[in-house]
């Protein structure tokens, strides 16, 4: 295995890179608690990939309903977010960047850093003060060619949200349904990561120009096995892509009732559907 690597980024921001995690990390506060806090959280991140490879076979395996059998804390986060989600199938690798993004976020939440974010390809982990704040751009299509933001969000230190995470057929994980991305704010970045995945499958539509194909002939040991994965979504009528949008809209709006997700921002082929949180925090197109 590789060694980690660590790479100081203009304004105060590092990046972490170890095997396939890649994190940016930003903070603010005291100069000093800054720089003790950057410090602690490489020492964590330098242990956190070969205590995940050291239970990898299990965090491949669907989460069950008996007790969680993992160690690790990460593993274990990873399990407990994916346990609560309200499905037949899941495994603990759909919070998997979550929960690595959760645990280096949480090094930071010590006196004098006011406010940082772990962004872990995508996936998000805050921390703020009462008084801080962190203004989240959106991004549909990451293929696009051009940087313009699809829209934005504020979420505030008083807010119930400390995770963000989004997911889609075009991201870097493989997804059942055809959704371009999935954003769903969460309480933590593990609640998030899981929702996202769960939700971005059900933006889906039974359509023979949709090419799928088993996960496990696109990736070795994926833990999706033989399940369908996307592999290229056509141009579709305005009419089938609502109805996608609608399928994964009410995944989200059921797993807002159950408080598992604040809100949550569904996007295919230029169409979009949101899920607004219950109270502030409004989503801005």
């Amino acid at each position: 295995m590789m060694a980690p690597v660590r790479t100081a980024l203009p304004g105060n921001r590092w990046h972490f890179s170890h095997g396939p995690i890649e994190l940016v990390i930003g903070a603010d506060g005291a100069p000093d608690a800054v720089a003790a806090a950057h410090e602690t959280a490489w020492q964590r991140f330098s242990t956190v990939l070969p205590e995940l490879v050291q239970e990898l076979p299990l965090l491949r395996q669907a989460v069950g309903a008996g007790p969680c059998p993992l160690q690790g804390d990460v593993a274990r986060r990873m399990w407990q977010a994916c346990a609560a989600m309200p499905t037949s199938f899941i495994t603990p690798m759909a919070a998997v960047a979550g929960s690595v993004a959760q645990e280096i976020a949480g090094v930071y939440a010590q006196a004098g850093v006011s406010r940082a974010y772990v962004n872990n390809g995508g996936d998000i982990a805050l921390h703020l003060v009462p008084t801080a704040h962190w203004t989240v751009g959106l991004v549909a299509d990451i293929n696009q060619q051009n940087t313009a933001l699809d829209g934005h969000f504020t979420v505030q230190g008083t807010d119930p949200v400390r995770g963000i995470a989004t997911s889609g057929w075009r991201g870097r994980s493989q997804s059942l349904g055809i959704a371009d991305a999935v954003t769903v704010l969460a309480a933590t970045a593990a609640a998030a990561d899981a929702a996202a995945t769960l939700i971005a499958n059900a933006v889906n539509v039974d359509d023979p120009r949709i090419q799928r194909a088993p996960a496990s002939s696109l990736r070795d040991n994926s833990d999706l096995g033989e399940r369908l994965v996307t592999v290229q979504v056509p141009a579709l009528d305005e009419h089938i892509v609502r109805a996608a949008l609608q399928a994964g809209q009410q995944l989200a709006r059921h797993l807002q009732h159950l408080n598992l997700i604040h809100a949550a921002v569904l996007v295919c082929q230029k169409q979009t559907s949101t899920v607004e949180p219950p109270a502030a925090l409004p989503l801005a197109a």
